[in-house]
């Protein structure tokens, strides 16, 4: 999947699901249930169920060794967020990311801190861009 971008929208759980790869890299199955039992109260048959959906959408691979099942992400988070904000940005906003940055500042998702940040980032990225 190296080079194309893909449309990756996933639920609540599937993310704490590619985390927990992002995170360990290839994981057994037992692996990730352990975490998501812990974090999330979630059986291993549920966590296998959901690795297993995942493969079929073609964001995970799955290597078999013996009995035991391993899975690696396909996507990366970066290309999950950027999607996903995408579809986000899109379906609520119109494709206007000037509403949406509206929308947090008036509904205070967005700090007085957090938007000197902001001014910053989009200063240096103008100076990127040589505007």
């Amino acid at each position: 999947m190296a080079g194309k971008k893909q449309d990756v929208a996933l639920s609540d759980l599937q993310i704490a699901v590619m985390r927990v790869l992002w995170e360990r890299g290839e994981p057994s199955t037992a692996d990730v249930a352990e975490v998501l039992a812990a974090e999330r109260g979630l059986k291993h048959t549920t966590v296998a169920t959901l690795l297993t959906r995942l493969e079929k959408r073609g964001v995970v691979a799955m290597r078999r060794d013996g009995r035991q099942l391993y899975y690696r992400a396909l996507v990366s988070e970066p290309d999950v967020r950027r999607s996903m904000v995408a579809d986000l940005l899109s379906s609520l906003f119109g494709g206007d990311a000037r509403a949406l940055v509206s929308h947090l500042v008036d509904e205070s998702e967005i700090a007085p801190g957090d938007l000197d940040r902001l001014r910053k980032r989009l200063k240096a990225a103008a100076g990127e861009d040589g505007t």
